[in-house]
């Protein structure tokens, strides 16, 4: 019998979506299911995760793990491994866990398979597809002469389950000492609220077809019907309508919501490749010719500062 160790990343309050797929992923493969917590909140929610099928939960809560400091976090993850050998460690491809898993990868010399959007389990064995040039094609991934396999899956491909009455034992890991030649003094975070765009399930997406940042208020009160996040081009953020944290596509966000709302934004292949998992593409553009119908589920033909304040109202009626 395998063991599969959950990185189980949390805003604080609570596990992020992608923790609890992958839980469900690890316990529905009936393999030994371990979850990896860090940062001072972490040993009040760790308790959480054997509902959702962990029988050990590791925790450090040192305060020093408070902001991600890559290498302390690294530090501390390679010796966990070290000390539990997992044959598998599940991550969501989150920003920390992309900059994270590789350096521990290769500290450990452990094999790696980063933004999967697929994951079975056919006995001991893990079964894992992966998008390639921008989405055109997938890949099964092969792992070859590795004890210990990583796996960073995109955030809303897997379904998640619900909570049973299981519970976890909590095992407190004690920070190791290491010698930083990098400290986090403090971390300034935007006052923003919203959900982040990769846990979002529904997303509102901007391009150059609003014409200006002051209409992105147009889709704010779209997205505020509908309990969405706000998502914008790369040709927006590049003409500083946005924040980068916005942007969708090959060079910023990968995102698969159940439902992807794009209003005047064209379709480049680096959009495209960011958002294409989404399960249901609403595309609304004035250009009938745009590559984004290609790939929508529904078009809208049509001037976008009329079609979105007709469907903000009409959703109004039905939601609220």
């Amino acid at each position: 019998m395998a063991t599969i160790l959950v990185f189980a990343e949390h805003n604080g309050k609570d596990f992020k979506r992608g923790t609890y797929e992958l839980l469900t992923a690890a316990q529905k493969s009936r393999q030994t299911v371990k979850a990896f917590a860090v940062g001072p909140e972490a040993e009040a929610l760790a308790p959480k995760l054997g509902a959702w099928g962990a029988k050990e939960v590791l925790v450090c809560a040192d305060a020093a793990l408070k902001n991600y400091n890559a290498e302390l976090y690294g530090h501390l993850f390679a010796e966990v491994l070290k000390t539990e050998k997992p044959d598998y460690v599940l991550a969501s491809a989150s920003s920390l866990s992309r900059d994270l898993l590789p350096q521990v990868a290769q500290k450990l010399g452990a094999g790696i398979a980063s933004d999967c959007t697929e994951l079975t389990f056919s006995g001991d064995a893990a079964q894992v597809r992966k998008p390639l040039y921008s989405g055109k094609c997938t890949a099964q991934v092969q792992f070859e002469n590795s004890a210990m396999k990583m796996i960073l899956m995109r955030p809303n491909q897997l379904p998640v389950g619900t909570a049973g009455s299981g519970s976890a034992t909590v095992k407190k890991v004690a920070l190791p000492p290491i010698d930083l030649k990098t400290r986090i003094k403090d971390v300034v975070k935007g006052a923003t609220e919203k959900l982040d765009l990769t846990e979002a399930n529904i997303i509102v997406s901007g391009g150059r077809g609003m014409k200006g940042p002051e209409n992105f208020k147009m889709l704010e009160d779209l997205a505020a019907v509908l309990g969405a996040t706000v998502g914008a081009s790369r040709a927006v953020v590049d003409a500083g309508w946005v924040p980068h944290s916005m942007q969708v596509g090959q060079t910023g966000k990968t995102v698969a919501p159940s439902l992807y709302i794009a209003c005047g934004i064209s379709g480049a292949i680096q959009h495209l490749a960011g958002m294409s998992g989404s399960k249901v593409i609403v595309a609304i553009n004035k250009d009938p010719d745009a590559p984004i119908f290609q790939k929508a589920t529904y078009g809208i033909v049509g001037d976008v500062f009329e079609i979105v304040p007709a469907l903000t109202a009409e959703f109004k009626k039905i939601l609220q």
